[in-house]
């Protein structure tokens, strides 16, 4: 008795290790179809549109043995290394501030570019270099961390990214540095002394931190965006249709039920995405009509380096056909496609 007792408690422990134990992979799956004006709202305008614009997403979820295996056994879910999720030097928290700056800039450009093809006018804010990741051993390793804003350093505001780095040009290791950020919408001061940047190719003094800048657009009407916690840039393109969309008295959807993904440039040009394949797929499953995919170019260097690689555009139409879909693949190569596209559309 107690011997069959034994078996099952090491049988429950395997199970439950199968089961919750987190491995260095992730897989990726078809997600699903959100109609983006349950996110967009234009101030003074009444999203009315007979049709929706819908973003797509992917889902991701950190394999345990149970899934890695059941994953391998299905043709639409995908392993990755956590290195092909994550870049080699953040860890999970700085990974998601990163998926969420994405968004962020994704949701800005949206802005500006919409509000520029319905020709209206927006005034651009600088508002600080934002931390995307703080280097193990570095000089700011557990005083500034990822989300941080630098709006000062050594009592002089930073009005663009390159005058941080010219702040920090002329100073040698063991310098101090003032430092002013912004950390939870609250401003906060600390004193970094320089040192070796880890891992850098050059022996150069330096806070041991990437950034990139940190915008804020003002619009009239005032466009209000609640993401929640998506994540990434490829939402850009539908939340910049969606935007013109209620800005613009036609409709562009003209009934129909339209998705897509592609990241929105500034300069309006639509840029690839990862798990295409994935999005066409949920796409379908939630019963799209249009699917905007975007139309990049792969150059002969990047061929040559992989040769798999194709165009998303590619991708998509050879997903669609393989699903057997009716949904119409459209290729963009930068909004403008996707907005004559819509404006030569019949109504539904």
């Amino acid at each position: 008795m107690k011997r069959k007792i034994g078996i099952y408690a090491v049988l429950i422990v395997v199970i439950c290790s199968m089961m919750l134990y987190r491995l260095d992979a992730y897989i990726m799956k078809p997600g699903s179809a959100y109609d983006v004006s349950k996110f967009v709202t234009v101030d003074s305008k009444e999203a009315d549109s007979l049709g929706s614009m819908s973003l797509m997403t992917v889902a991701m979820q950190q394999a345990t043995p149970f899934s890695y295996l059941w994953a391998k056994t299905q043709k639409y879910q995908k392993l990755m290394d956590i290195e092909q999720v994550r870049n080699p030097l953040e860890d999970d928290e700085e990974y998601n501030v990163r998926q969420l700056k994405l968004m962020s800039d994704s949701q800005f450009n949206a802005k500006y570019v919409a509000f520029q093809r319905a020709g209206l006018e927006t005034k651009v804010h600088f508002n600080g270099v934002f931390i995307l990741n703080v280097l193990d051993g570095g000089a700011s390793d557990g005083i500034l961390k990822a989300g941080d804003e630098i709006i000062e350093v050594d009592g002089q505001k930073i009005t663009n990214q390159q005058m941080l780095v010219e702040l920090l040009q002329p100073k040698q290791l063991g310098d101090q540095v003032s430092i002013q950020f912004i950390r939870n919408e609250e401003q906060q001061k600390a004193t970094i002394t320089l040192k070796e940047i880890p891992n850098a190719q050059e022996h150069r003094a330096g806070l041991g931190i990437s950034y990139t800048e940190s915008k804020s657009i003002e619009t009239n009407p005032q466009v209000t965006m609640k993401t929640e916690d998506i994540g990434g840039p490829s939402a850009g393109l539908m939340f910049t249709l969606e935007i013109l969309d209620q800005l613009l008295d036609e409709d562009l959807t003209k009934g129909y039920a339209i998705a897509g993904t592609g990241e929105m440039l500034v300069d309006g040009s639509v840029g690839r995405i990862g798990g295409i394949d994935y999005k066409i797929i949920a796409a379908d499953r939630d019963d799209m009509e249009i699917f905007f995919a975007p139309d990049d170019e792969i150059s002969p260097e990047m061929k040559a380096k992989y040769p798999e690689l194709e165009s998303n555009y590619t991708t998509a139409v050879k997903t669609a056909k393989e699903i057997g879909t009716k949904m119409k693949i459209v290729p963009v190569k930068n909004v403008d496609d996707a907005i004559n596209y819509l404006k030569q559309l019949q109504p539904k």
